[in-house]
């Protein structure tokens, strides 16, 4: 698969556990993060190319297409996505191993193509590689 990089982690949060995420993560570790709405982040911490705090309604929208995250899958704590060289070859590698993913080689509005699953503990799994967008001539 050739796993290039830690590209983010963080916690993904219940929508109304947000203020108290962002007390601790902000006000009691110092970390700066950014606002984009719910989701707050960094490409600064070092260590982490992204940290961000996801809240579960934005997971599971990017995941399912909907706010609600599905009953009969256990609620991810964490996420967790490495950049890889190749997003089909990996796609295909975790599909052999026997792992099903939630998004499969799905290329967000914000260049990055993702294929994400849940991991035998929990977390919220993706391999990712960024294709940036080209620029308006």
């Amino acid at each position: 698969m050739n796993v290039q990089f830690v590209a983010g982690f963080g916690p993904i949060v219940p929508d109304d556990r947000l203020g108290a995420a962002s007390t601790l993560y902000e006000d009691v570790l110092g970390i700066a993060l950014e606002h984009d709405g719910d989701y707050l982040h960094t490409g600064g911490l070092e260590g982490a190319k992204h940290f961000a705090i996801w809240p579960l309604s934005q997971a599971a929208e990017s995941c399912f297409g909907r706010q609600e995250w599905p009953s009969e899958l256990p609620v991810p704590q964490a996420w967790l996505e490495f950049d890889v060289e190749d997003m089909g070859e990996a796609t295909r590698e975790l599909e052999r191993a026997g792992y099903r993913p939630l998004v499969a080689n799905r290329e967000e509005p914000w260049g990055q193509a993702v294929t994400r699953l849940l991991s035998p503990e929990g977390l919220l799994v993706g391999a990712q590689t960024v294709r940036p967008k080209p620029r308006p001539t």
